[in-house]
């Protein structure tokens, strides 16, 4: 078995942390876009996950049926999530090689702990 450079091994981990810096910082100044109801309703949300905008047609908006641009709100909202968390996958199992570092107690894999990408639901409070 041939030894390890110690030096060498230090110095994958830093370009790997960069990797992973760099990532992090590409999937907070990403937006990624999802609509509902034929483009009604648009959630705008960052490739961390966090939701930046929302944006309503008028004709949607109806006192009397409050109910269904509620439902196209949380569908517009959930599919941008799921694709950000589909981005974040990318862009970090690309630096990763695929390894959830959520098992190592650090930022999170895609949906782990301090990734901004827990349940949809929970966000809008429901």
């Amino acid at each position: 078995m041939a030894d390890l450079d110690p030096m060498r091994l230090l110095q994958q981990v830093q370009k790997m942390q960069q990797d992973l810096q760099a990532a992090q910082q590409a999937l907070a100044d990403a937006a990624v876009e999802a609509t509902a109801g034929g483009g009604l309703v648009k959630a705008t949300v960052t490739g961390q996950g966090e939701l930046r905008a929302i944006s309503i047609d008028r004709s949607v908006v109806d006192p009397e049926d409050v109910e269904t641009l509620e439902d196209l709100v949380v569908a517009a909202v959930r599919e941008a999530v799921r694709q950000a968390r589909v981005l974040q996958q990318e862009k970090m199992g690309a630096v990763t090689g695929g390894i959830d570092l959520g098992m190592l107690g650090g930022a999170g894999g895609p949906g782990g702990p301090g990734s901004g990408l827990g349940d949809p639901g929970r966000m809008l409070g429901s």
